[in-house]
């Protein structure tokens, strides 16, 4: 899957998406600062999931009305350390196939999908 981690996302889960097949992109390598509002154009012109711990996301998906290929996965667990951010993530996105054209939340005991 086309990924593209915020700057919030921590390296080790950025490395264990990618160790586990995924295409991530990463804000914090090539474009520290970007406002919110240029990240999600970022993932609609790339084609990629957007994973993020910022619940601003929200509504700004809904908002600027994200195509089918995009979408949004906003991670609400309990940050024990970035080793478990990884892993959460490495399993939860290997749960379904579906993650585009959605925003969805992952928490520590479900994960919740709207359509966009």
């Amino acid at each position: 899957m086309r990924l593209l981690a915020n700057e919030n996302f921590p390296l080790d889960a950025v490395e264990a998406l990618r160790e586990a097949g995924h295409d991530v992109a990463w804000i914090r390598e090539d474009s520290r600062g970007m406002s919110d509002d240029k990240i999600l154009v970022r993932a609609q012109d790339e084609n990629r999931v957007l994973v993020t711990f910022d619940k601003d996301f929200g509504e700004l998906a809904f908002r600027s009305k994200l195509p089918s290929q995009s979408g949004v996965i906003l991670f609400r667990i309990t940050p024990i350390s970035s080793q478990y951010i990884a892993q959460v993530a490495v399993e939860a996105l290997a749960s379904r196939d579906n993650w585009a054209g959605h925003f969805s939340v992952i928490e520590d005991n479900r994960i919740r999908m709207t359509s966009l």
